[in-house]
């Protein structure tokens, strides 16, 4: 006999999940219960090289209400339901809104989407986990408050919540969002609910300006974790600056990628140049100006012939720098003279300001990403090849130009393997680079699906073989990721787990923790 539901949860029975479904739709009402195919076709759709099949959810819960959250993890308790957990629910190339395994319960939070205070004085927000870059930033600007946000590059879409708890960056001074994280409200799956921080202490009005609290710190342990739902969300915001100067440099030689980080990480560790500096290869760059079929067609990865060829068509260094200065313009006139010494040592950048550069739509959306304005230009990634596949690679290494070369030289040989092209980018902090390889392939073809798995697999193995850890990666290979960094860390997250959520009712698999 048919089922009612397109999945059911692992271990659950037809008739037990009917009588959670009717709970849910007590605690929720019926229309914010979904459970037919239409209705969750939101759900589904993923952009990683497995079946959409092994990701389609049992139902979605449309939540408005922290005391809602709190009756529906009774009811998941009570049936051992597991319920996936989604904020604004893009997560594009990481596993979009579909859970991490077949028939779990989508917890939906976009409704919950109240902007609860914004002080223009303290320069801090507190939202629910729905609220998205775009709202927040369309509110700074309502009440005309002089701060900046520091958002992803799809920063329209995503929400402040979800990006700081997969440990997401941005590109302004602020980009290192969990830095810049303070307090968090947290239904627990018991159905109590943490306030981190200070915000456990009655009458307490120091919540978002002081992180620490008291005893140990736990607000880490609820970031790219299973352990609790996160329902409030404090951050600090960046005061505007009085002027912004972004710039881009360029290099002509892949190879001069040593010279631009030795040249970079001086000036990031001593804070002459306060923000994430982009380092961009020209195939990331280029969907902004062109597609892939305009240069190349038929199998395997794109030539350098055809890479030099658009860079010489769309202006385009082999890398391109992005990077900003922010303060007074005594400041920034003081600061501008020592990185245009240090970068013009050897006679190989092409330094380029915001005067030379502002018809360039790449140089347009990385500069409105470095001052917190709102863009979806990275989007176009998507239309190089055409096909609904993309999958982020983002190991990390140490801020040395040698570890980039090699870096690059790995990726590009074993996506070369596999017919696909290295579009990449390093984005330099303090001290270490994020690399950012977007894995892009076309989903329709088979057999192209099945060697972006093999790839991204192969990519994973090597790197960690390596000692490059991923700092984070789409649901379908969050246990081989949790796989490399040992068994005694395993162990530590378990344990948690364990005495967290002992009936395992939160995002089994989040990270590889059951």
């Amino acid at each position: 006999m048919a089922s009612k539901f397109i999945a059911l949860p692992k271990g659950v029975s037809e008739k037990t999940f009917e009588a959670a479904i009717a709970e849910f739709r007590s605690i929720l009402g019926q229309d914010s219960v979904l459970v037919t195919a239409e209705q969750l076709a939101p759900y589904i759709k993923t952009m990683m090289p497995v079946p959409d099949a092994d990701h389609t959810p049992s139902a979605a819960l449309q939540a408005t209400t922290v005391e809602q959250i709190q009756k529906i993890v009774a009811v998941c308790n009570k049936y051992t339901v597991p319920i996936w957990m989604i904020s604004t629910g893009r997560n594009f190339g990481y596993g979009s809104a579909a859970p991490a395994e077949r028939g779990q319960v989508v917890l939906d939070l976009k409704r919950m989407n109240r902007i609860l205070e914004v002080d223009p004085d303290l320069c801090f927000a507190l939202v629910e986990p729905g609220v998205t870059y775009k709202q927040l930033y369309d509110y700074i600007q309502e009440h005309k408050y002089p701060l900046w946000l520091s958002c992803p590059a799809p920063s329209a879409i995503a929400g402040p919540t979800g990006n700081t708890l997969d440990r997401g960056v941005g590109y302004t001074p602020y980009g290192e969002h969990f830095l810049f994280a303070c307090g968090m409200e947290v239904v627990l799956a018991n159905g109590e609910v943490l306030r981190t921080g200070m915000g456990s202490l009655p009458k307490s009005n120091t919540w978002q300006v002081f992180k620490w609290g008291y005893g140990p710190y736990l607000d880490g342990i609820f970031t790219q974790s299973n352990y609790g739902i996160v329902t409030k969300f404090g951050f600090w915001l960046m005061p505007a600056p009085p002027a912004f100067k972004p710039f881009v440099i360029q290099y002509e030689n892949e190879d001069d990628i040593v010279e631009i980080v030795e040249t970079i990480r001086p000036l990031r560790i001593s804070g002459v140049i306060p923000n994430a500096i982009v380092i961009a290869h020209a195939l990331y760059e280029a969907p902004t100006k062109a597609k892939r079929s305009d240069y190349v067609t038929g199998t395997g990865a794109i030539t350098d012939d055809a890479v030099r060829q658009i860079m010489k068509d769309h202006k385009l260094g082999a890398w391109n720098v992005y990077a900003a200065l922010y303060g007074t313009q005594e400041q920034i006139d003081v600061n501008w003279k020592i990185v245009t010494d240090s970068f013009s040592k050897s006679g190989k950048a092409k330094i380029l300001t915001e005067q030379e550069a502002a018809d360039d739509p790449a140089f347009q959306y990385r500069a409105a990403l470095m001052r917190g304005d709102m863009t979806l230009k990275e989007f176009s990634l998507y239309n190089w090849r055409g096909g609904g596949g993309s999958m982020w690679f983002a190991p990390v290494s140490q801020a040395r130009g040698s570890e980039t070369l090699k870096q690059m030289a790995m990726t590009k040989r074993i996506l070369g393997k596999y017919g696909l092209d290295y579009s990449g980018e390093f984005i330099v902090g303090m001290r270490d680079m994020h690399h950012i390889v977007d894995v892009l392939y076309d989903k329709t073809d088979p057999a192209m699906t099945k060697a972006a798995y093999q790839c991204f697999d192969e990519l994973l193995t090597e790197f960690s073989n390596e000692g490059y850890g991923t700092y984070r990666v789409n649901t379908a290979f969050m246990d081989k990721v949790a796989h490399t960094y040992g068994p005694v860390q395993r162990h530590v997250h378990k344990t948690l787990k364990e005495a967290l959520d002992p009936n395992g009712i939160l995002a089994p698999g989040k990270s590889g923790i059951r």
